[in-house]
């Protein structure tokens, strides 16, 4: 998967249609992400570029809660390509 700006959007949009809500804020993270108490907020380190950002969610995408049968088929292609990704590394 490229590291774009088109790529990073279709991401985010796997974790919206779950619920999830994404914000940029700065701060300390050792990850470069946290979830917040189970409120399905993700909080990414806003000074990451768009390589960090899709990284940092790629590497959360396991561990969230999705409803594939919820998603989109466009979302549903972009997630199995993303696990799919995961799982290499």
């Amino acid at each position: 998967m490229k590291y774009t700006q088109h790529n990073l959007d279709k991401i985010e949009k796997v974790a919206e249609e779950s619920g999830y809500v994404i914000r940029y804020e700065r701060g300390t993270f050792q990850s470069g992400y946290c979830i917040l108490q189970d409120k399905k907020v993700i909080v990414i380190n806003k000074f990451f570029q768009t390589e960090g950002r899709i990284n940092a969610l790629t590497d959360l995408m396991p561990n969230l809660d999705i409803n594939f049968d919820a998603l989109t088929l466009e979302s549903q292609k972009v997630y199995e390509e993303v696990m799919q990704v995961g799982s290499v590394k």
